[in-house]
Parts: C-alpha cells; sequence; structure tokens
C-alpha cells in the first residue's frame, strides 16, 4: 500500500447524501476476480446515458473535474451493502481521499484497508468546505501527520482518525505488512512448538 502523509489534490464536489454502494458500483460489474478495472464503472449509472456515452451535467464528467482525487460529498457516503468492490472503483479510478459528514461503518473500513483516507466533517465544516471550493477552486493539501485539511487560502480545519489508522497509512501498511513486522518473532515461536 502507498504511505499518506501530505497529499495535495483536485477535489470534486459530489453534493449528494446517502450514495449508497449500488451506485457507487452497480451490480452487474461485480464479476471481476481482481481488485483492479472497476474505475470504469464508478457511478456507471450516474455517468453514462448509454454504453460509454457519459452524461454531460454529472460532476464527474465535467471539464474542471477531471482528474480529481478528492472526492467531497454529503452524508452517510457508502451505506447500503457492504461490498468491499465500492471502494475499489473509487481508488481504481483515482480517489485518494473520501470526504463526507458521515460513512457507513464497512465502507468506512474498508477504504482505510485499502488506503484511502475517509474524512468525517461536521455538516457545517463541510458545507463551508464545498463553498470554499466552489468560490475559490484550486487543491486541498490532507496532512495526515498533523490530521489537518487545507483548501487555498484561508480554510483549515483538523480531523479525526483512529492512531491505528493514521499509523497504518502514514507507514503504508496493510494488516499483512503490519503482520510481517513480527516475522522474527513468529519464526522464533513456530521453532519453539512445532519442531
Amino acid at each position: 500500500m502507498e504511505r499518506l502523509t501530505v497529499y495535495t489534490g483536485k477535489p470534486v464536489i459530489m453534493d449528494r447524501d446517502h450514495v449508497d454502494t449500488d451506485q457507487i458500483i452497480p451490480k452487474q460489474f461485480l464479476k471481476r476476480i481482481e481488485r483492479t478495472g472497476f474505475g470504469r464503472f464508478l457511478f456507471y449509472d450516474w455517468r453514462y446515458e448509454a454504453e460509454n456515452v457519459e452524461r454531460p451535467d454529472f460532476e464527474l464528467n465535467q471539464e474542471e473535474n477531471k482528474g480529481a482525487t478528492i472526492l467531497v460529498a454529503g452524508e452517510n457516503f457508502g451505506c447500503g451493502s457492504s461490498r468491499e468492490h465500492a471502494p475499489w472503483a473509487l481508488g481504481d479510478y483515482g480517489f485518494k481521499v473520501i470526504i463526507a459528514s458521515s460513512f457507513a461503518d464497512i465502507f468506512h473500513q474498508n477504504c482505510l484497508q485499502i488506503g484511502i483516507l475517509p474524512i468525517a466533517l461536521k455538516k457545517e465544516t463541510l458545507a463551508a468546505l464545498k463553498e470554499h471550493i466552489r468560490h475559490q477552486k484550486g487543491d486541498i493539501t490532507v496532512n495526515l501527520p498533523k490530521q489537518e485539511l487545507a483548501a487555498g487560502e484561508g480554510f483549515s480545519v483538523s480531523f479525526d482518525i483512529h492512531p491505528y489508522w493514521k499509523n497504518m497509512l502514514t507507514n503504508g501498511w496493510d494488516e499483512i505488512s503490519l503482520t510481517m513486522q513480527y516475522e522474527d518473532s513468529i519464526k522464533q515461536y513456530e521453532e519453539r512448538v512445532f519442531v
């Protein structure tokens, strides 16, 4: 997993509440066994009028939002079924950070496990961030060690993250690589018990 310490990226606002995993990645695209290749199907029913014909009014299709890597959403993002394909699709599309006022618990965990940082802000703070993005444009910088988010000039806010996940993301560890930190101890145990 890539380390995430200080990240600067282009934001896109998806001003919708209760975006469920069925909209993030529709069920007909869950046939793949790899974790890659899902980005082209992200928000498929919202992004396309017909096969590969983009809806010009959808947020991700608008020229000014191309290349966005920070998704600024609404309340209860990632609700619905607990498919881990939803974060895979977001990550494969290029999103590194998702900012919302709340997340579905399983979706939140699934994001963290693949290195996407979900940031929950109070509704009023999130609304102020969206206004700032609309008027100021520009990038957002997320400083994970300091737990701060800044958008251009004049907007800065702190955010919470569990220390376990902060440590995992800043080191670029998934749970397997965390286990491998104890490889010597595991070998010593196996030699003692199984020999």
